[in-house]
């Protein structure tokens, strides 16, 4: 499931577009966004709704994307310090962090991760490729493959522009 919500927010962000412009224009996937729902397929399908806090940005080259990946608000840390590993687990485990370039063609929306809290994310030939559609100030995002093949039983992630 985390490899399905970084790829959410790693494909997620909202152009700052006047109503004016977005009139004149066909929607850009540029901008601010927040996943507000995830459908899932395959064994054990459903529909994620709210989801915990996420943000993506996205401008002309670059995404970033920063997401919890948590059915409940994570536990509070009073000190860090002297906190358990499980602890630590619980807090910060569930977070989910990415940021790099990508591309569109021809209904793809291709990342290639820069920075990630996964170093796996960053190795070289590092990518995921979604079908993506952009309506009015909704982007659905679906991963289709990555570096190790198709994405099975893919997951289609809704979010709304937030700027």
């Amino acid at each position: 499931m985390c490899r399905i919500l970084n790829s959410i927010l790693a494909v997620t962000a909202a152009g700052g577009l006047s109503g004016a412009a977005i009139a004149s224009r066909s929607p850009s996937i540029e901008g601010v966004w927040q996943a507000v729902e995830v459908t899932m397929t395959g064994p054990g399908a459903r529909t994620i709704k709210p989801l915990q806090p996420n943000l993506s940005i996205i401008t002309a080259k670059h995404y970033s994307h920063i997401e919890i990946h948590a059915d409940a608000p994570r536990p509070l840390l009073t000190d860090a310090e002297s906190a358990s590993a499980d602890d630590l687990r619980r807090a910060w485990g569930p977070v989910a962090a990415e940021a790099g370039s990508y591309e569109l063609s021809s209904g793809a929306f291709l990342t290639h991760p820069v920075v990630s809290k996964n170093p796996a994310a960053m190795t070289k030939g590092s990518f995921t490729s979604y079908s993506y559609r952009v309506a009015a100030d909704t982007l659905w995002l679906t991963p289709q493959r990555d570096a190790r093949g198709a994405v099975k039983n893919p997951p289609t992630i809704k979010l709304v522009r937030v700027e």
